[in-house]
């Protein structure tokens, strides 16, 4: 059998259940570390319950991500996730999710890799969102996510490091409330609204202009550029304000859409 023969008679087998993301639905990747308890805990002890070389690991993760040939307008991570919002108008690999969440794994997984000098592995999966209330309302969760892990870890290892066991420090605080964790900390010296705020919201990234002075070689004089960053933002709002920054962001986005278009 010729090769075009078996070409297009075997490739059906890899694409005859490819989903592509119809227009106009918002895209949302969330990108998870696997066996990430093994690894920070065991193989590397990271400092419990936040390591900051750890955060630093998952923000130039998330970095490479922003830059790594997609359109993301918005990235978020907390722990050992990543959460990645596309332009409307995406249409690499013509929005199949087989390929976003195989491409998206395996960069984070070699970006991350390279930074710890160990192999880490995550995995991707696509929500598919058609409203702009549905996207705001995806990232107050993991907000809000982030919130309710730092509330417990800190209370988990408070009393991990008093001498309980795992399982005793699991169940004293299972089933309490927020208040009883919060004083918890407290009567031990640890006020939690003054932890930094990365660890209770979670760490955003969007894109900023800024300025740059470049070189007219013809006129040999200095001229004003514009350039765009990845803004590591480790102050985001929580709440009703975290949900306006992330509607203002995808309004940004249409906005920057409509004039690209107009041109």
């Amino acid at each position: 059998m010729k090769f075009d023969e078996l070409d297009k008679k075997l490739r059906v087998y890899e694409t005859s259940h490819d989903f592509c993301v119809p227009p106009n639905i918002y895209m949302v990747a969330r990108i998870d570390g696997r066996s990430f308890t093994k690894l920070t805990k065991e193989k590397h002890n990271f400092k419990r319950p936040f390591d900051e070389n750890f955060r630093d690991l998952m923000v130039e993760t998330v970095k490479h991500l922003m830059n790594c040939g997609f359109k993301v307008i918005y990235g978020f991570t907390e722990s050992d996730e990543i959460s990645l919002l596309f332009d409307l108008n995406e249409d690499t690999f013509s929005r199949k999710t087989r390929k976003y969440n195989s491409v998206l794994a395996g960069e984070a997984s070699a970006k991350f890799t390279l930074g710890l000098g160990d192999i880490a592995a995550f995995d991707c999966r696509i929500s598919q969102l058609p409203r702009k209330q549905d996207v705001v309302n995806y990232f107050r969760w993991r907000n809000e996510d982030a919130h309710r892990n730092a509330l417990n870890s800190h209370c988990y290892w408070l009393l991990r490091e008093k001498g309980k066991s795992a399982t005793e420090a699991t169940e004293e605080i299972e089933g309490k409330s927020t208040s009883f964790k919060n004083e918890l900390l407290f009567s031990n010296g640890n006020n939690f609204n003054e932890l930094p705020n990365w660890q209770k919201r979670g760490i955003g990234f969007y894109w900023i202009n800024f300025e740059k002075k470049g070189w007219n070689p013809i006129k040999k004089v200095e001229v004003p550029t514009m350039r765009r960053c990845i803004k590591v933002d480790m102050d985001i709002p929580m709440g009703n304000e975290y949900d306006k920054f992330i509607l203002e962001i995808l309004e940004q986005s249409e906005k920057r859409d409509n004039s690209h278009y107009a041109t």
